[in-house]
């Protein structure tokens, strides 16, 4: 465990020379934020209200468990190891990137069953298992997968969208590409078969978007997963995480832990540094906020008058969903439950149904579709010998819905919900097994992240609150503050989120230049 300065003396007494950068938020693109000012020569100081660094991408440990609590795979590895090399380092020096093939196997119900991996033939072998009339359209459809890739992630993706000029000159390519168009809606026109419409169209889901409403250039995450492979970091994101911190630190910068930002001081329109919970103010010439982009327009910027960024504005807003994430040990199972892999996709009897009931309606159901993630088949690590870690999550609406929904009521019914539909589909005899559990609800997302309505990735990315659109990296509300992380451009995902400390290293001037 790296070391970390956890008082505020600490980095007073540490005061050196330089242009000096405070980082608010731990989380994976608050970490690439700071490695990236690091290597721009600023002296970086990262505060979060957590005790250990990687946000959503952080762990707990409890009775020998580790529970990786947010995101469980890497995708575009390039990206890390584009992210190291900016600080002089070796990505692979620090981090063991094992690939996982296949990705994640998706079931049914019925029992059916579809398996994605990388193989081309044998991808295309489980479409024709599944819907053998839809392999000309499926092949159609990783077409359009890589169009949309090489526009919306290659382009797009990394370089800044904050001026209008930057929207108008693409406009041309999203017409062309039916931006406009659902995800699900390009599955459709391209695939008959139901269960491979929503094997082709649910991974908006990962970045908190509704397959039924996101924009189709999403699609590109079926070529981008083909095309480089999805791999778990050795040791979890929380690993990746540290990792990042001791390059942080190497780079002589400072992980200020168990510390939480009150406000961000703006004098005569220019910001001049944080304010802490404690009441002490940090000074700094650049200040680079990873909360949640509407905590850090209605909350930390509470006492500036905003432009763009209104509180009017901001509450007319859609965010993503919500999470219901249960993470639980068993006892002497690792040898057990022998087809169930890494990465598994349970669905429930309804689809598009269900996507109405959590995001429009703002209802939870009785039905539920399930993420089950267990790393021990990957990662002896995460629990004791002879045993397994897992974590099951389920999308649920945010907390802004009148659902009435009492989450200290509905936790203990819906976990026992969640485990029938576990039990009866796939780990049977589970309930006898379980040695120690942690749940997170929607609340829990409010209060540890300080996510607005309790969001699991933010600003939901439509087509309207996405690019130009969503909240800029650059921000038009102060000189010297800038925006990293989820509700950013170029948006949700671990891969979006690294992408944006790209984004700012491309905005934020040398630290030579600054004063």
């Amino acid at each position: 465990m790296m070391t970390r300065i956890d008082t505020i003396e600490s980095v007073e007494s540490g005061e050196r020379a330089g242009a000096r950068a405070i980082v608010i938020g731990a989380g994976l693109g608050g970490l690439a934020a700071a490695m990236r000012l690091g290597a721009k020569g600023y002296r970086v100081t990262v505060i979060d209200k957590l005790d250990v660094p990687g946000g959503r991408g952080s762990a707990i440990w409890k009775e020998g468990h580790r529970f990786d609590l947010g995101p469980t795979i890497v995708t575009v590895p390039q990206l890390y190891r584009e992210l190291w090399q900016a600080c002089g380092r070796d990505l692979d020096a620090d981090v063991t990137l094992k690939p996982l093939d296949p990705f994640y196997e998706i079931r049914w119900p019925d029992g059916t069953k579809f398996v994605a991996q990388q193989d081309t033939e044998k991808l295309r072998a489980e479409v024709a298992k599944l819907a053998p009339g839809d392999l000309a359209g499926f092949d159609k459809f990783l077409v359009d997968s890589s169009k949309r890739y090489w526009f919306g992630f290659e382009d797009l993706g990394r370089r800044s969208m904050h001026k209008l000029w930057d929207l108008v000159k693409v406009l041309p390519t999203f017409a062309l590409l039916r931006a406009d168009k659902s995800v699900y809606a390009h599955a459709a026109s391209r695939v008959k078969d139901e269960k491979l419409r929503m094997a082709l169209s649910f991974h908006p889901l990962f970045i908190g978007g509704d397959p039924l409403h996101v924009t189709s250039m999403y699609i590109l995450v079926a070529y981008l997963e083909k095309e480089f492979g999805v791999h778990y970091a050795m040791g979890g994101l929380a690993g990746m995480a540290q990792a990042m911190g001791r390059v942080i630190e190497d780079q002589g910068g400072t992980l200020l832990m168990n510390t939480e930002a009150d406000e961000i001081v703006v004098r005569d329109g220019t910001v001049t540094g944080v304010r802490l919970e404690s009441g002490l103010e940090m000074g700094a010439d650049v200040v680079v906020s990873n909360a949640d982009a509407g905590h850090t327009y209605t909350r930390l910027m509470r006492n500036h008058k905003k432009k763009r960024w209104t509180p009017a504005k901001l509450k007319k807003t859609r965010y993503s969903m919500s999470l219901f994430v249960w993470y639980f040990g068993t006892k002497g199972t690792r040898n057990d439950w022998k087809d169930v892999g890494h990465h598994t996709i349970l669905n429930g009897p309804r689809y598009a149904g269900l996507l109405k009931d959590i995001f429009i309606k703002g209802k939870l159901c009785d039905d539920m579709s399930l993420y089950v993630h267990r790393p021990s088949v990957t990662d002896p690590s995460v629990a004791p010998e002879g045993d397994d870690t897992f974590y099951v999550l389920s999308p649920v609406p945010h907390l802004g819905h009148d659902n009435g929904v009492d989450w200290a009521v509905e936790e203990p019914k819906y976990k026992a919900k969640m485990l029938k539909v576990l039990e009866d589909q796939l780990l049977p005899g589970l309930a006898d097994k379980i040695s120690t559990e942690v749940v997170f609800t929607p609340e829990t997302f409010r209060d540890r992240y300080l996510s607005p309505l309790g969001a699991g990735f933010s600003i939901e990315p439509r087509i309207l609150q996405s690019a130009w659109f969503r909240p800029h990296n650059v921000s038009e509300e102060a000189k010297g503050l800038y925006l990293v992380g989820a509700g950013t451009h170029p948006g949700a995902g671990v891969p979006g989120v690294i992408s944006t400390a790209e984004v700012l290293g491309k905005l934020v001037p040398d630290a030579e230049t600054v004063k």
